[in-house]
């Protein structure tokens, strides 16, 4: 178990995984002014290959402090540095609750991968997996570790399922299925939609609010 080096308690740490283009970043945006709206005290880590941009584009968008976002380039596949070895994001995390006494929540965004990414338990305490309807409706049944191990699977881009000629009702129940009943959201970040339930999740299962 993680020890603070502060009298206050360390910071919850929430993972945030996927493949590219799933929609994780804007999930992010979406969870940042949900969560400050109430009350949480926040702060956010980005991983990418060898670059900063998702974490640049969160700290340009004016939704939080910029000095609240850190970028950690992973140099190797993404899934490495979330959970073969974590240490990079770890420092990352433990430098923002230096920086910042008292933040309760440290979001956790790793690079795209394959369904086959997951976080270390050393890392997080609570992760959700992301994936997207128009990836197709079959990605449930593919039963990949993302899907099936996450404390969380999200199905985002909801609003795109009748474009892609997805049944949605029939991947989320397949989810729900493959996950044995274990929580599935529902979300369309473009639109807001389903972004009260996660947050709600991240209250009640992460930050234990009531």
């Amino acid at each position: 178990m993680r020890e603070s080096l502060t009298t206050t308690a360390p910071a919850a740490r929430f993972g945030i995984g996927g493949p590219v283009g799933s929609g994780k970043t804007a999930l992010v945006e979406r969870l940042i002014p949900a969560l400050l709206e109430r009350g949480v005290d926040l702060a956010v880590i980005t991983n990418d290959l060898v670059t900063a941009e998702d974490a640049e584009r969160l700290r340009r968008s004016g939704l939080i402090d910029p000095e609240r976002v850190s970028a950690v380039e992973a140099g190797a596949c993404p899934h490495t540095i979330i959970r073969e070895d974590p240490t990079l994001n770890i420092e990352a995390a433990d430098a923002l609750e230096r920086r910042f006494p008292g933040v309760e929540l440290i979001l956790l965004e790793s690079g795209g991968d394959n369904l086959a990414s997951t976080f270390s338990l050393d890392l997080t305490d609570f992760w959700i997996f992301v994936i997207d309807v128009s990836g197709g409706d079959d990605i449930p049944r593919k039963r990949g570790p993302g899907v099936l191990k996450a404390d969380a699977l999200v199905i985002n881009k909801t609003d795109l399922a009748p474009h892609v000629g997805v049944d949605l009702a029939r991947m989320e129940e397949e989810a729900c299925a493959v996950r044995g009943g274990r929580p599935v959201l529902m979300t369309d970040c473009r639109h807001g939609h389903g972004i009260d339930a996660l947050v709600e999740l991240i209250e009640t299962r992460v930050l234990f609010r009531r």
